[in-house]
């Protein structure tokens, strides 16, 4: 779609308040194109508030809506730990699902209130052009989409940030262009990734980033940290054994995560056009919630189950990222994990200390597979029966340690 096929439309537009949001809302209205504009609030970390975003967009004619999805957004990042879903370099997938519940909320408000396109500002060379346009055409296939940065016209006119600029000050919009950026930020409860600019160049270290979630190991306290997580079937639900909603749970252990110093990851990550991106991504709630978990799946998962649980995750991770986060594939891996997280039940203790994490201890893991007397290299009564060659009968030793943990029912 074009500007010029916009006329008879009503553009739903998602928008951030930044300069190419505004630019994009005033040129659409100049055109005399119906524009109502739409934010998500996921709690984004970056944001000091996203009430802001409204009075940003407010001297472009438009009215903003702001949709609350922070509780969505938290909710959907406990499903993505419990699945251990990370995607290349051990990224947490936040801004891939961030777009699977913005788009899904959005598109709720937006046939509220008739719209019938929906506009976003991703570029042709990036992931969310995809993320967005999928997500619309799954979720409400009767809505068109306008991608105004693939549109030529708008290229034509606006090349750079600098004529946004001048054509939102020949209007009377304050649009200071300000100086070259070290690198972009895009947010929300669950993560914060640092990308582009100078972050393109592989020479750049990574100590350009100023952390937003937390501190960097070197300027995290010089102590541990001990604190403890309950995990109920693979979901945390309480820290330090105060009960805790996905939203509050995920806050708190962020604050803790990040204090200490969990680390960034670093990713030069497969995009879906085809490129390789470099980000810089903070997410310290789910890195040590992730560790506690994996650690509990280890004492709840046989051989047998930990190897599907390893494709199931990486399917969920890829599709995330891909933008099929609602095709029937990735529903179906989900509910095959809640089976495998079924017995997942249990308490993690770990010390936080500059960036590390050191495991305390597992408690209360009723359906434990693991058993002291089996793994003793030393004469215990573990191990039985023995076999009439003399050596451990280990199908019938792997099926009793099943039955006993009670994750088989016996006739």
């Amino acid at each position: 779609m074009t500007v010029a096929s916009l006329a008879s439309e009503h553009i739903g537009l998602c928008v951030s308040g930044g300069l190419d949001s505004r630019t994009v809302a005033k040129r659409l209205r100049e055109a005399g194109v119906k524009v109502t504009c739409f934010t998500a609030d996921l709690a984004q970390p970056d944001e000091p508030s996203i009430e802001s975003v409204r009075d940003k967009m407010a001297p472009c004619g438009v009215e903003t809506i702001i949709v609350d999805l922070k509780h969505d957004m938290a909710t959907e990042s406990l499903r993505l730990l419990k699945g251990l879903a990370r995607y290349d370099g051990g990224y947490w997938n936040t801004t891939g699902l961030a777009r699977a519940v913005t788009v899904r909320g959005l598109l709720g408000a937006m046939q509220s209130r008739g719209v019938t396109v929906l506009a976003h500002g991703a570029t042709g060379r990036g992931n969310d052009q995809v993320r967005f346009e999928r997500y619309t055409n799954m979720l409400a296939p009767h809505m068109k989409v306008y991608a105004p940065w693939r549109d030529p016209q708008l290229l034509a006119e606006f090349p750079g940030r600098t004529q946004m600029a001048h054509y939102l000050d020949s209007f009377g919009i304050p649009a200071p262009v300000g100086g070259k950026k070290k690198y972009s930020t895009d947010a929300n409860v669950a993560g914060l990734s640092h990308e582009a600019e100078d972050l393109e160049d592989l020479h750049t270290p990574v100590t350009i980033v100023s952390p937003i979630m937390g501190v960097w190991p070197h300027d995290a306290p010089d102590r541990i940290e001990n604190v403890t997580v309950s995990f109920a079937k693979g979901t945390p639900v309480a820290i330090n054994d105060q009960p805790l909603d996905a939203l509050s749970l995920l806050q708190l252990a962020n604050q803790i995560g990040g204090r200490n110093g969990i680390w960034m990851k670093n990713a030069l990550e497969n995009r879906i056009v085809g490129t390789k991106s470099r980000g810089v991504y903070e997410a310290p709630g789910l890195e040590w919630l992730g560790f506690c978990l994996a650690q509990l799946y280890q004492a709840t998962l046989d051989k047998r189950s930990t190897a599907l649980f390893g494709h199931l995750s990486q399917l969920v991770a890829h599709h995330i990222y891909e933008g099929r986060y609602y095709e029937p594939s990735t529903r179906s891996a989900l509910i095959a994990i809640d089976e495998l997280a079924m017995h997942a039940t249990g308490t993690v203790s770990v010390g936080l200390y500059k960036g590390n994490i050191y495991l305390n201890g597992l408690h209360n893991v009723t359906a434990s597979l693991y058993n002291e007397a089996d793994s003793s290299m030393e004469a215990s009564d573990g191990l039985n029966p023995i076999s009439s060659q003399g050596y451990v009968d280990i199908q019938r030793v792997e099926a009793v340690a099943l039955a006993k943990a009670g994750q088989i029912n016996p006739l």
